[in-house]
C-alpha cells in the first residue's frame, strides 16, 4: 500500500530547508494574537511530502491526472452517444442563460466594479496615469476576447482567427494580469478553433511538470490568499465543536486529494481536554490512471496516519477510488456509535450535471449523502457562473471570473515569481482550457452559484445550520489584519462568502438532515 521512501538527496534537502525557512517566515506573518488555527500543519505536512517523497518529482499532479482521466472517459461516451443542441435551439439557450445569470447585472458589475471602480483613485498624477493605462489595457483585451467569442459563436471562423492574432500580439504569460489571462484564453480559443480542446486538456496530465512542482506552486497560492486557510478554520473548528464530547468521529471526505485539510483538525483534536476522539477518515476521490487507481488516495491515508501518530490521535483511514455517484453505503462501513460528518469542499463542481446526463448525478450524490444521515454535512463551493450550455454566455462569465483570479495574484505576488507563473499555467490555464475548448462530458469544470447549490441541498432533504458568529468574526478579523485589503469576507443566509474586490469566489455552509433518523 505504501512503501518507505529513500532519504532525500543533499540538494533536495537543501531546497527543502529553504522551503521550510520561507514557510516559517510566512507563518510568523500569519500568526498574530488571533486564536491559533493550526494552519502551519498544512505547511509542515506539505514540506514533509516534498522532502521525503522523491517520486513526486516524476508523477503528474493527482488532481490533474484524475480529471484528465475523467474527461477522457466522458469523451468516449460522447463519441458513442452524441446529442448536441440543434442549431435552431441556440437562440433559446442564449436567452435562457442570459435570464438565469442576470447577464445585464453582471455586465454592469464588470463596468463599475471590475475595471474603473476596482482601482482606488490615488493623488499622484503619474500613478493615476499608470492605473488608467492598466484599466484601458484590461478593457481592450477583454473586448478582443469577447469579440472573438462572438465570432466563434456565429460561425465566423475567419473573423475569430483575425481577432485571435490581435490578442496574441498583446498577451503574455509573464507580464500584467490582463495579459496573462488573455494568453491562456487565447490558447483555449486556438484549441477550440482547431477542435483539439479535449486532447490539449488531457495533455496536462502527461506534461513534464511534476506533482512536486505543482505542490510548490500550490504553497505559493495558499500563502498569497486566505481562501483555503479560512475554509479550514471554519470547517475544522465547526467539526471539532460538533464532536466535542464524542469519543468517536468519522469523516467522509468527498474529494480528499492529498488530504491538506486534515492536519489542522488532527492537531486541534489532540489538544482537546480529556484527550482526542478516535478519528476515522474515509477518503473518496476520482480514480487515477494506471493499474492501481486507488494508490495515491491510499498514500494520502498513510501520510495522515503518520501525522496523527505525531500528535497521539487514534486514527483509521479507508480509501475509495470511484466517481462519486457510484459510491455505495456498504463502501463506507458506517458505525452508528460514531459522530458522522460528510465533507466536500470546492470539488462538487466536477460532478456532471443534468445538462450532460438525464439522471442528475449532482442530485444523486446529495441524495446519497442525505441517506447517510450525517450529524453534519460541510459543503464548500466554487461560486461560478460559467457552467452554461450556450458557449458565448459561458465564455463571458469565465472571462469575468478568471480576470478576478489573475488580478488577485497580481496584487499579492511578484510578476517574476516562478511558482505564481506555474500555478497560473497549470491550474488557471488548465481550467480555462476545459471551460472554453471542451464540450459535453469532457468539460469537467462546471461550477454553480452557491444559492443554486443551496436549493439543491434543500431539495435533497437538508436544512441549513446557522454559522457560528465567533468563527465568522475570527475569519473576518484575520483576513482584515493579515491579508491584502481587497480580500473580502461576508455572510449571506448562513453562507460564509470569500472573494476579491466584491466578487464572490468561494462559499461555505453547514447542513443537517431536515429529519434526522
Amino acid at each position: 500500500m505504501y512503501q518507505k521512501l529513500d532519504p532525500p538527496s543533499r540538494s533536495k534537502t537543501s531546497e527543502a530547508i529553504l522551503l521550510c525557512s520561507s514557510t516559517l517566515v510566512a507563518l510568523d506573518n500569519l500568526n498574530s494574537s488571533e486564536e491559533v488555527d493550526y494552519f502551519d500543519g498544512v505547511f509542515n505536512y506539505l514540506n514533509k511530502m516534498l522532502m521525503e517523497e522523491d517520486d513526486l518529482t516524476i508523477r503528474p499532479c493527482m488532481f490533474i491526472d484524475s480529471l484528465a482521466l475523467q474527461a477522457t472517459e466522458r469523451l468516449f461516451h460522447d463519441v458513442l452517444v452524441d446529442n448536441p443542441p440543434r442549431t435552431e435551439e441556440t437562440e433559446q439557450l442564449e436567452a435562457y442563460d442570459s435570464a438565469v445569470l442576470c447577464e445585464d447585472v453582471n455586465n454592469l458589475w464588470l463596468e463599475s466594479k471590475a475595471y474603473p471602480g476596482s482601482f482606488p483613485e490615488l493623488t499622484d498624477g503619474n500613478v493615476k496615469k499608470k492605473r488608467k493605462k492598466k484599466v484601458d489595457e484590461m478593457m481592450d483585451l477583454t473586448e478582443y476576447l469577447i469579440q472573438c467569442a462572438e465570432a466563434m459563436a456565429r460561425g465566423d471562423t475567419n473573423k475569430a482567427v483575425h481577432i485571435l492574432e490581435k490578442i496574441r500580439k498583446h498577451s503574455s504569460p509573464h507580464e500584467s494580469s490582463s495579459k496573462r489571462m488573455a494568453h491562456y484564453f487565447a490558447n483555449a480559443i486556438d484549441a477550440r478553433l482547431s477542435g483539439s480542446g479535449a486532447e490539449k486538456y488531457r495533455a496536462f496530465s502527461s506534461a513534464t511538470t511534476s506533482a512536486a512542482q505543482i505542490l510548490m506552486s500550490y504553497k505559493a497560492y495558499i500563502t498569497a490568499c486566505p481562501f483555503h486557510r479560512m475554509s479550514n478554520i471554519f470547517a475544522n473548528k465547526s467539526i471539532a465543536k460538533l464532536s466535542n464530547g464524542s469519543d468517536k468521529l468519522h469523516i467522509i471526505d468527498f474529494g480528499i486529494l492529498y488530504g491538506f485539510q486534515w492536519p489542522c483538525l488532527i492537531e486541534g483534536l489532540s489538544l482537546r481536554p480529556g484527550g482526542p476522539p478516535k478519528l476515522r477518515i474515509t477518503g473518496i476521490d476520482l480514480p487515477q490512471s494506471g493499474l492501481r487507481p486507488a494508490e495515491r488516495i491510499e498514500e494520502t491515508g498513510c501520510r495522515l496516519m503518520e501525522y496523527a501518530k505525531r500528535f497521539n490521535v487514534p486514527f483509521e483511514y479507508h480509501s475509495i477510488a470511484k466517481n462519486w455517484e457510484n459510491v455505495r453505503i456498504e463502501d463506507l462501513e458506517i458505525d452508528p456509535e460514531e459522530m458522522l460528518v460528510v465533507n466536500s469542499i470546492y470539488r462538487m463542481r466536477n460532478v456532471v450535471d443534468e445538462s450532460v446526463v438525464e439522471n442528475q448525478p449532482r442530485d444523486s450524490v446529495l441524495n446519497f449523502i442525505r441517506r447517510l444521515n450525517p450529524d453534519m454535512f460541510v459543503h464548500g463551493v466554487l461560486n461560478g457562473t460559467y457552467n452554461t450550455t450556450y458557449f458565448l454566455t459561458r465564455f463571458r462569465e469565465a472571462v469575468f471570473h478568471f480576470a478576478t483570479l489573475f488580478d488577485m495574484f497580481q496584487a499579492t505576488a511578484e510578476n517574476d515569481d516562478e511558482d505564481r507563473k506555474l500555478f497560473e499555467k497549470e491550474v488557471f490555464g488548465r481550467d480555462i482550457m476545459n471551460v472554453v475548448a471542451c464540450e459535453g462530458r469532457s468539460r469537467v469544470e462546471r461550477p454553480e452559484m452557491y444559492r443554486k447549490w443551496g436549493m439543491r441541498n434543500l431539495k435533497a432533504g437538508f436544512q441549513q445550520l446557522e454559522l457560528d458568529s465567533d468563527l465568522v468574526n475570527e475569519v473576518m478579523s484575520k483576513v482584515e489584519k493579515q491579508y491584502h485589503k481587497d480580500f473580502v469576507v461576508h455572510e449571506d443566509n448562513s453562507w460564509m462568502l470569500q472573494g476579491w474586490k466584491g466578487r464572490v469566489l468561494y462559499a461555505l455552509s453547514f447542513w443537517t438532515p431536515a429529519k434526522r433518523e
